[in-house]
C-alpha cells in the first residue's frame, strides 16, 4: 500500500516522514489508543528484496533484549495491510552528525554526549548485542540533549552458550560488506570475526569526529576510505583539537588500533575512562589555582645512561612542590609519560591541564653537573624563569631547592613557615645514598615479595652510606612493615625492626612526617592502636598533604570499625593523589558498611578505570588486578572479573596477600568453596589479620560458614594496616 501523510497503518495514523535510508523509512505517527506520538519503521517501497524483512525482524529481536535510557525503546513488531513494521519510541531531535561543529565540540559538550553514547553500547554488549553499524546518523540527540542510539538492524546476538549468532546471515551475501564503511573496524571490512571490540572501533571514530569535526580516515571514495582504515594511523586527537587532556588522546587512539586485542577490553572500560576524564576536566575548571607539571629532565650526558638520575631529580622537585597547598602539581605518573624533547611544551601543558611546565636537562661528567631548567607559561610559550647551574655533584640538593624556590617566586605563591621550611630541607647529603633511596622508594609500593626485599636492600644501602639519612630509615621501616602486612615474612622480628628503624629516623629528624607515618604503620600492625593513632595524627599535623599518613591511618581506622573516620581519611588521601587506584577500590567496603549502596557502582567504575590505567604502565602488579576483581563483581561484570582474578593468580599464586584478595573475589562471585580454599591457603602461607577479616564486607556471603568461623578462631588477634 502507498504510505503518505494521513494514511492509516493498522491503528496508527502516519503524520510525516522523518527519515529514510538505504533500506528503511521512518515515519512519525500517532497511536490513537494511547494518545501518544510514536515512530514507525517500514521497509522502503523501493526495496523489493524480501531479506530486508528479516533484517527488520532482527532489529526487533535486538531491541527486545535491551533496556537502557539511551537506547530507543521498541514497542512492537506488527503487520497490517501486507506491511511489516516496527513501532518505537519517538525521539524529537536531530542526528548527532548534524550537531558536530566544523571545528569539533567543546570538551563539556563532548562529554555530555559521549558518555551516554558509550554507556548505551556498553549496556547492549552486556546483553549480548553487537550493533555493527554505529555512526552519527544512527544516534539522535533530543531537544533536552537526551541521546538515543537507533538502528540495530545489523546487530549480532549472543546465544546462551556464548557463541555468536549472526542474525543477518540471511540478509547479507558472501564477500559483501554489511554496514557503513567509514565507521567499520578493519576486521569487519575484511570479513573477519566481529565482536564488541568492533563496535569500540566505531565509537573511536565517532569520538574522534565529535572532538575535531573531521573524520580520522581520509579519502574521497569508498575504496580510499577502506585503504585508509586498513593502512593509516590517525593523528592523536589532542594534536588536532587543542585543550584536551593527554589521556583522552591515548584512550581514543586505543579505540582505533587495527588489532582488536590492543583496543580497550570493552565498551564498559571506555565509558569508565570517559567518566574519569570528564570529572578531571570539571576539577580543572573549578580550581583556578596555580598549576605546574614537572617533566623528566633530559639526559645530556655523553653515554646517555643517566635517565634514572634525571627522573629522580625531577621527582624530588615534584615532591617538594606538592607540599605547597596553593599549588596544584601534575602527578609523576601523568607528567613522566611525556618526552620533553619530542614535543611542544605548550601542547604538553595543555594536555596535562596545567598553566606552567618545568623542563630541564642534566649533563654529568667528571664529578660535575650542568643542570638547566626553565619554567614555561603554557598560554603563550614564554619563559617565566630560567637558569643554568654548573656545580659539583654534591650540590645537586641545593640546586633542587633553588629550582623549587624560584618556581614559587615566579608563580607569586605565598608560603607558610612550614612550607618554607619543607622546601629548604635537602632530602640527603650523599648523592649515592640518595640514588639508592630513590630506587627503594620506586620498588616499595609494588608490594611483591621480591620487590620488597630489593627495596629493603636499597634503603639499607642508603643508610650505610649516610648514617644520618632519616628518610632512608623511614624507608627501612616501611619495607619491614609491608613485608609483614603482605605476609611475605610474617614475623614479630619484622615489626620490631620496623619500629626500631622508625624511631631511628625520628632521632635524626623529630619533625619528619614520613617517619611518624612509618611508626604509625608499625604500631598498627602490632595491634598498638592507641600508639598508632598518636603517630598518624602527628604525621598529618606535620604534613597535611601526606598521602601515606592519611592512607595508612584510614586502614587502621577500618580495622577498628571506625568506618566514618576511615572514609574521611581515604577521601582526603584520594584528593591528595587522585590517580591512585587503591583508595576507591578499598572505599567500596566502607560504602557497603555505611549503607551507601547507591553510590557503589560509580565508585567501582572509577576504581577499575584507575586500576586499568595503572596496569597499562605496570602490567605485572598483581595488587591492581586483584583489587579490581571485587569491584567488577559488584558491577555484574563477572566474565571480566574472572579474567582479572586469573591474571592475579598467575602473578602471585603462592603469595598470601594475593590469595587473601582472591578469596574476597571468589566470595563476591558466589564461588564460596573456592573462596574458603583460597583464604585457608593464605593462612597456611602467611597469616591474615583477624581484625581486617572481621570487618571485611567482601566475606559477608561466607561469614556464617563453619569453615570461615573455624579459620577466624585460629588466627591471632592482630590488626593489619
Amino acid at each position: 500500500m502507498p504510505l503518505e501523510p494521513g494514511a492509516t497503518l493498522g491503528r496508527y495514523r502516519l503524520i510525516e516522514k522523518i527519515g529514510e535510508g538505504g533500506m528503511g523509512v521512518v515515519w512519525k505517527a500517532e497511536d490513537p489508543t494511547l494518545g501518544r506520538e510514536i515512530a514507525i519503521k517500514v521497509i522502503s517501497e523501493r526495496v523489493e528484496d524480501p531479506r530486508r524483512i528479516d533484517r527488520l525482524r532482527n532489529e526487533a529481536r535486538s531491541l527486545a533484549t535491551l533496556s537502557h535510557p539511551n537506547i530507543v525503546t521498541l514497542h512492537s513488531i506488527e503487520e497490517a495491510e501486507g506491511v511489516t513494521f516496527l513501532t518505537m519510541e519517538f525521539v524529537r531531535g536531530m542526528p548527532l552528525g548534524k550537531l558536530i561543529p566544523s571545528g569539533g565540540m567543546a570538551p563539556a559538550r563532548f562529554f555530555e554526549l559521549a558518555i551516554p553514547l558509550v554507556a548505551a553500547i556498553s549496556s547492549a554488549h552486556r546483553a549480548g548485542v553487537i550493533h555493527r553499524d554505529l555512526k552519527p546518523d544512527n544516534v539522535v540527540v533530543g531537544v533536552d540533549s537526551m541521546l538515543k542510539v537507533l538502528d540495530f538492524g545489523l546487530a549480532k546476538l549472543r546465544l546462551t552458550g556464548g557463541d555468536l549468532e549472526d542474525t543477518t546471515r540471511t540478509v547479507s551475501t558472501a564477500n559483501r560488506i554489511v554496514g557503513t564503511v567509514a565507521y567499520m573496524a578493519p576486521e569487519q571490512i575484511e570479513g573477519g570475526n566481529v565482536d564488541p571490540r568492533s563496535d569500540v572501533f566505531a565509537l573511536g571514530v565517532m569520538l574522534w569526529e565529535m572532538l575535531t569535526g573531521q573524520h580520522p580516515f581520509g579519502g574521497g571514495t569508498r575504496s580510499e576510505v577502506v585503504a585508509s582504515i586498513l593502512g593509516h594511523t590517525p593523528r592523536d586527537v589532542t594534536d588536532v583539537a587543542e585543550g584536551l587532556p593527554c589521556r583522552l588522546g591515548i584512550v581514543i587512539g586505543g579505540c582505533l588500533e587495527k588489532d582488536p586485542g590492543r583496543r580497550p577490553h570493552s565498551s564498559t572500560e571506555l565509558r569508565d575512562e570517559l567518566e574519569i576524564l570528564r570529572d578531571e576536566q570539571v576539577t580543572l575548571i573549578e580550581e583556578p589555582t596555580p598549576s605546574i607539571a614537572v617533566l623528566p629532565f633530559v639526559d645530556m650526558s655523553q653515554k646517555r645512561d643517566q635517565d634514572y638520575f634525571c627522573e629522580g631529580m625531577a621527582e624530588e622537585i615534584v615532591i617538594a612542590l606538592a607540599k605547597i597547598e596553593g599549588l596544584r602539581v601534575a602527578s609523576r605518573l601523568s607528567a613522566f609519560r611525556f618526552d620533553p624533547a619530542s614535543g611542544d611544551v605548550r601542547v604538553i601543558g595543555r594536555r596535562l591541564g596545567v598553566r606552567t611546565v618545568l623542563e630541564g636537562s642534566v649533563r654529568m661528567a667528571g664529578g660535575r653537573l650542568r643542570i638547566t631548567a626553565q619554567l614555561i607559561n603554557v598560554d603563550d610559550g614564554y619563559q617565566l624563569w630560567s637558569e643554568r647551574y654548573d656545580r659539583k655533584m654534591e650540590d645537586v640538593f641545593a640546586i633542587q631547592d633553588e629550582i623549587a624556590r624560584k618556581i614559587v617566586e615566579a608563580l607569586e605563591i605565598e608560603l607558610s613557615p612550614r612550607e618554607r621550611q619543607a622546601l629548604a630541607k635537602p632530602p640527603a647529603k650523599n648523592v649515592r645514598a640518595y640514588d639508592y633511596y630513590l630506587r627503594g622508594r620506586q620498588l616499595l609500593y609494588t608490594q611483591g615479595e621480591q620487590q620488597l626485599r630489593h627495596a629493603l636492600d636499597m634503603f639499607s644501602s642508603a643508610a650505610q652510606l649516610q648514617p644520618n639519612f632519616a628518610l632512608a630509615y623511614s624507608g627501612i621501616a616501611d619495607a619491614r612493615s609491608f613485608m609483614r602486612a603482605t605476609w611475605a615474612e610474617f614475623s614479630d622480628v619484622n615489626l620490631e625492626l620496623a619500629r626500631e628503624a622508625a624511631h631511628k629516623a625520628l632521632e635524626l629528624d623529630p619533625e619528619l612526617a614520613e617517619a611518624h607515618a612509618s611508626l604509625g604503620q608499625a604500631f598498627s600492625l602490632g595491634g598498638q592502636h592507641a600508639e598508632a593513632e598518636v603517630a598518624f595524627e602527628k604525621a598529618i599535623r606535620l604534613d597535611p598533604r601526606s598521602f601515606e599518613a592519611h592512607y595508612f591511618y584510614a586502614r587502621e581506622c577500618f580495622m577498628q570499625g571506625d568506618f566514618d573516620r576511615s572514609l574521611s581519611l581515604f577521601e582526603t588521601a584520594w584528593k591528595l593523589r587522585p590517580e591512585d587506584y587503591q583508595v576507591p577500590l578499598l572505599m567500596l567496603q566502607l560504602y557497603q558498611s555505611l549503607g551507601r549502596s547507591d553510590e557503589i557502582p560509580s565508585l567501582a567504575r572509577r576504581g577499575v578505570a584507575l586500576a586499568r590505567r595503572h596496569l597499562d604502565v605496570h602490567p605485572e602488579d598483581a595488587r591492581a588486578w586483584y583489587l579490581g576483581v571485587s569491584a567488577l563483581a559488584r558491577l555484574g561484570e563477572f566474565d571480566r572479573a574472572r579474567e582479572w582474578l586469573e591474571r592475579a593468580l598467575e602473578l602471585g599464586r603462592n603469595e598470601s596477600v594475593v590469595l587473601y584478595n582472591v578469596a574476597c573475589a571468589y566470595s563476591h562471585l558466589g564461588n564460596h568453596e573456592e573462596a574458603l580454599d583460597a583464604l585457608e591457603r593464605a593462612a597456611e602461607i602467611g597469616k591474615p589479620y583477624r581484625g581486617w577479616i572481621e570487618h571485611d564486607s567482601d566475606f559477608d556471603p561466607i561469614r556464617d560458614h563453619p569453615r570461615f568461623r573455624a579459620l577466624l578462631n585460629r588466627l591471632n588477634d592482630y590488626s593489619e594496616a
